[in-house]
């Protein structure tokens, strides 16, 4: 894949919209190509500039029963799928050209804010956190300082990000550290640690804590992967893999236990 076919495929990257085989290409020349990696860059901060700060408005009260009454729908029938009505001609017969219009421009309406605006609260983080667990593994980029030793892992983030990640070494667990990488999340960079068990990997991300969160754990799970959110020592650490649920469980208990120089809380 030249240059010219990866910038023209950049926006669709960003936006996930490749398949694997495509995605691992266009991975394979970003690692290769300094110029086409900044347009990269370029392509995802700016859409997590829109996500971050556009201005989102609430439909105006009454807009409901404008569209249903353009669409010919009662108040008390539940709307046809868009797809029908999109493919039904008897439906633009009737609606006539004004109608159509106004269909057509809510049809619009509806795909932009599909794409423009992302899912809201946790749902679009965790979608965020698996598609950056699962691009962490469809390509050689799982770390980019790769060590069992967390002295040399740690300092690596030193310069790199705006805060200090705490790491340590879980071997004597049966948890070996893999490494490390700088990830994008939610608007910042932020630190993801990479861990072992057998054939499965398990991606930490951690950023600080800037709201003051509990330190209860939460489990869920989302795509098949599950994933643990905690928060302490004034960080929030996710843990993501597709390891069965008790020994991730197990893992990031192992973590806590580590007390991260005293200041872990309890």
């Amino acid at each position: 894949m030249d240059c010219n076919q990866v910038r023209h495929s950049a926006s669709g990257y960003v936006d996930d919209e490749w398949d694997l085989a495509r995605a691992i290409e266009i991975e394979q020349h970003l690692r290769e190509c300094d110029a086409c990696r900044a347009i990269y860059a370029q392509e995802r901060a700016s859409r997590a500039a829109i996500h971050q700060h556009a201005t989102y408005y609430s439909a105006p009260p009454g807009l409901e029963n404008r569209i249903r009454a353009a669409l010919g729908v009662p108040r008390e029938q539940r709307p046809m799928p868009v797809a029908t009505r999109w493919l039904s001609p008897a439906r633009w017969a009737r609606l006539g050209v004004g109608g159509s219009l106004a269909f057509a421009a809510v049809l619009v309406l509806s795909v932009v804010l599909h794409f423009i605006i992302p899912p809201s609260g946790a749902d679009g983080l965790t979608e965020e956190l698996v598609a950056n667990h699962v691009r962490s593994l469809m390509a050689d980029h799982l770390t980019d300082v790769h060590s069992s030793d967390q002295h040399t892992v740690k300092p690596w983030f030193n310069g790199r990000l705006d805060f200090s990640p705490p790491v340590h070494d879980l071997a004597a667990d049966g948890f070996p550290l893999a490494g490390g990488r700088l990830d994008y999340l939610h608007g910042r960079a932020v630190a993801a640690l990479v861990y072992h068990r057998r054939g499965h990997l398990i991606n930490v991300f951690v950023w600080p804590d800037s709201e003051g969160g509990r330190t209860v754990l939460e489990q869920s799970e989302k795509q098949g992967y599950h994933l643990i959110q905690w928060t302490q020592a004034g960080m929030v650490f996710w843990a993501v893999s597709d390891l069965n649920p008790s020994e991730l469980a197990q893992f990031v208990q192992h973590l806590r236990d580590q007390g991260f120089q005293g200041d872990f809380l309890r």
